[in-house]
């Protein structure tokens, strides 16, 4: 993939981004760290699959284990631990939970009955233990129907956000006063302000914006102790860092053009392992990017904040 066309805003940090498993995922997503299980945990979700890596390290090692695979019946886009053991993971179009140990499957419930051109995307916890999971079209990536729905033990989706043309990475401040969320094809990360007791949201306003003529969009993202935002950014093939103020503090180039998605995990929080993909290359760029689709991390001189399981 051709990464020139684009002029960088700041130089490019020289930090190396090591591959710590070659998955090959078609799309390669929602990386999470279980605190719990000592593991990291991501999704190929046109490859139906959930991996499982554990990486067998201490503090300041560079990350070299063992990865499971467990496949779905379906198409799986976003995942993360549950209080009650197993995960919570976004189906092409349900809620549902899975038990990676046992393999069961249960469906909860599909908040788009009436939008069979529509999809799950990118989903995370709060720091309440509700899940935050958003829709997109599956064809019409583009197009202003998706929607932000919040999910919790009660089984009952809210609608928070709609009109989103595509909806990606979110996360929230460290004092879960700001929510973050990036909608790709608006080409923004908007901020909202966040009431952490109630999950409501308010007072939306632009973050940060590419720029559309270059091609690139920001996909996954997260939020380190310090409430800077990174963002993953397909076809840059970077991963960037903002301040939170929205302007660019460091960018992260990695071996992948289609990096997706990044989250800070191991026993520190200070690895950043990072998602990708290779759905939209060639055959002939998937040959000149072998190790996309792969698993990557890298150590960022910054730290993340532990994840809470779904409270349900």
């Amino acid at each position: 993939m051709n990464r020139t066309g684009h002029q960088h805003e700041i130089a490019p940090t020289q930090i190396p981004v090591t591959c710590v498993a070659e998955t090959q995922s078609i799309a390669g997503e929602s990386p999470i760290w279980s605190s719990a299980e000592n593991c990291l945990y991501c999704v190929d979700h046109q490859g139906r699959k959930i991996h499982r890596y554990r990486p067998s390290n201490a503090p300041g090692d560079t990350p070299a284990g063992q990865v499971e695979t467990f496949d779905l019946p379906d198409i799986v886009t976003a995942i993360a631990p549950r209080k009650n053991g197993g995960l919570i993971i976004a189906l092409h179009q349900h809620f549902a939970f899975f038990d990676p140990d046992t393999g069961e499957l249960e469906m909860l419930v599909n908040p788009e009955p009436d939008l069979p051109d529509n999809r799950f995307n990118d989903g995370k916890c709060d720091r309440r233990g509700r899940f935050w999971a958003g829709t997109m079209g599956k064809k019409a990536w583009d197009q202003p129907c998706g929607t932000l729905y919040r999910f919790g033990a009660d089984h009952k989706p809210v609608k928070l956000v709609d009109g989103v043309r595509c909806s990606n990475g979110l996360d929230w401040s460290p004092d879960n006063r700001i929510f973050y969320f990036a909608e790709s094809f608006a080409y923004k990360i908007w901020a909202f302000d966040f009431d952490l007791e109630s999950g409501a949201l308010s007072n939306r306003r632009l973050f940060a914006a590419l720029d559309p003529k270059l091609g690139a969009f920001p996909d996954g993202l997260t939020v380190d102790t310090d409430g800077y935002v990174w963002n993953a950014q397909p076809v840059f093939g970077r991963i960037t860092r903002y301040d939170p103020y929205g302007r660019i503090d460091r960018i992260v180039e990695t071996p992948a053009s289609w990096c997706t998605s990044c989250t800070f995990g191991d026993a520190d929080m200070g690895t950043m392992y990072v998602t990708s993909a290779r759905e939209s290359l060639s055959p002939a760029e998937i040959a000149g990017e072998p190790l996309s689709g792969a698993i990557f991390a890298f150590r960022p001189d910054a730290t993340g904040i532990p994840g809470v399981p779904f409270d349900g």
